[in-house]
C-alpha cells in the first residue's frame, strides 16, 4: 500500500475527505519526527507502535572490500517498536 492508497483507506474508514485525511497524516508525521528528533520522550500508541530516539555507540568495523579495520562513529537512530495488537495481527 502506498501513501495515496493509505490516505484513501483512512478517508473511507473515518468518513472524511481525502484532503482531511492527508492533513491528519502529515500532522502525525510531523509529531513523530519532532518526538524522535528531540530524543527526550517516547511516543506510544498502545498496542500499535512506539517511536523514540535510539543511539549506537562508536565501534570498530571492517571494510568488506579490503578487510581493513575502520572506526564507525556513534550515531542517533529512530527506534520503532511494534505493539502487541500489531504483532498479533501479523501472526494471523
Amino acid at each position: 500500500m502506498n501513501r495515496k492508497e493509505l490516505i484513501s483507506a483512512i478517508a473511507a474508514q473515518a468518513g472524511v475527505t481525502q484532503t482531511d485525511a492527508d492533513a491528519v497524516l502529515n500532522a502525525f508525521q510531523d509529531v513523530v519526527f519532532d518526538v524522535v528528533a528531540k530524543g527526550d520522550e517516547k511516543l506510544t500508541l498502545p498496542g500499535f507502535l512506539s517511536f523514540e530516539q535510539g543511539s549506537r555507540s562508536a565501534r570498530e568495523g571492517r571494510n568488506p572490500a579490503t578487510g581493513e579495520t575502520i572506526q564507525i562513529a556513534a550515531a542517533k537512530t529512530a527506534k520503532i517498536t511494534a505493539g502487541s495488537k500489531l504483532k498479533a495481527a501479523a501472526a494471523g
